[in-house]
Parts: structure tokens; sequence; C-alpha cells
């Protein structure tokens, strides 16, 4: 594969599943950092002040790798690598503060969509029979509320699979399709399904329910690590794929 060429990056594996190729799409779901926008650190940011204005304890997060993690399992780690107990208590009293300091980071406005997202989900939703556009992320769900707040996108998703699903970014996937099925009313398949996501985890988490996905190189990964995980697609950014491409329309 020639990676200096965008038309060549685009396309990278056969469709996951057997029926994946052939099966209408019926349901998009988007990572948020990384893949619908950049907020300037703000969540990595307000991670390290929560944890210490919770617990005393300074420079906590500089050991910890953020992309394409979720937020329960970061905080679990947070206490593991600086001792402090891991409980229900603690972790509310965490992201309490938390969402008060992310809050003020993010009225920095030192970040914004990313090349191609806006007119993507414009595209999305004047599909003939459009999908459900929805979100799968390891943001706690006010936090991902916050961010996309921010810049006018949170009501453009329908619901979202988020880290108070679970810890695990795989079964906050399976959730993300348990509640498509429940808001299209109908049982969804992994094959009408679009995973759309930054890092690796995000790849790995659409191949676990089985849909397609596609990696954009615009947060955790580069091109090459996104193409290395085989995904149905991987592109630079989200101007080089097209709603009709994605969607089969």
């Amino acid at each position: 594969m020639d990676n200096n060429n965008p038309t060549t990056q685009t396309q990278t594996a056969d469709a996951v599943g057997s029926s994946a190729g052939t099966l209408p799409i019926r349901l998009v779901l988007f990572d948020i950092d990384g893949t619908l926008v950049s907020t300037g650190g703000a969540g990595v940011k307000a991670f390290g002040e929560a944890f210490e204005a919770a617990f005393g304890i300074p420079n906590a997060t500089e050991k910890i790798k953020f992309a394409g993690r979720t937020d329960y399992s970061l905080f679990r780690e947070l206490c593991q690598w600086n001792e402090v107990e891991f409980s229900v208590a603690h972790r509310d009293l965490f992201f309490e503060n938390y969402l008060r300091l992310v809050d003020n980071h993010l009225q920095a406005n030192e970040g914004g969509p990313f090349p191609g997202v806006v007119k993507l989900l414009d595209d999305l939703a004047a599909l003939p029979d459009a999908p459900a556009i929805a979100l799968l992320t390891g943001n706690i769900e006010d936090g991902a509320k916050r961010k996309l707040g921010t810049y006018d996108l949170w009501d453009r998703f329908a619901f979202g699979g988020f880290a108070n699903d679970n810890e695990d970014r795989n079964l906050i996937a399976a959730a993300a399709k348990a509640k498509g099925s429940e808001y299209l009313e109908r049982p969804l398949e992994g094959g009408e399904i679009v995973v759309i996501g930054d890092t690796p985890k995000d790849v790995a988490c659409g191949k676990f329910i089985e849909a397609r996905t596609l990696g954009v190189a615009t947060g955790g990964a580069s091109l090459d690590e996104l193409v290395a995980c085989t995904p149905d697609w991987a592109v630079p950014d989200l101007t080089h794929l097209t709603a009709a491409e994605i969607c089969g329309r």
C-alpha cells in the first residue's frame, strides 16, 4: 500500500464478518476525543488536577497513556499507581472534581471539530434512509456532553455508549449496539454498524461487535498504526471518505 496516496489509504481490509459488506448501514458510532474533536487537552489536564483536588497527589497522570482508554479504567489505574484505595465513593469524588475542572479548560476554547467532521455528520443525516448517528466513547456521559456541547455537537447524536456502561471499551461497544437496537426498535447485526475512531482500541471494539470499522488518523494513532489493525477503512481525516461510501448508499 502506498501510504502517501490518500486514495490507497482509504480501503484497507475486507469487511468484518460475512455479511458486513452487504447489509445496509443502520447505525454509525463515533468516538469523541481525537475523532470528532480536539479539546486542547482539556480532559487530560482535568484528570490530573481532579486527582490532586480529590486526594492531594500532584502529577498523578505522568505515567498514564490516555489514547483509546475509558474514564473509569483510567481512574482505576491512577488509584493503583498512586496507592489510593479504589472505591465507588472515591470514583464519585474524583469525577465530581473532574467535571468542574474540565469545564474550566473547555471554556478556554483551545480546540474544535476535526476536518470533515461537521460535513460528514450533515451528509449522514441527509442520506436517504439515513442511519442513526450515536456515540461510542470512553468518556463518562457528563464529560462527553460537556466536550461536545462546547462545539455545538452534542445534539447531533441520538444516544451513546459511555464509560458509565462499563470500564471495558469492548463492552461499551456492546452496550452501544444494544442501545441502537432499542432506539431503532429492531435487533441490529454487526454488519449494519460502522464504528469510527482514532486508535487501535476503537478498531478493536468495533470488531468485537462485528461492525465495520473506520480508523481516522487525527488523534491517538498514526495512519500506519491504524492500517496495521486492518479496519475496513483508514484515512488521514474525515474529508477522505463520504457518507455515501461509508453507508453504501
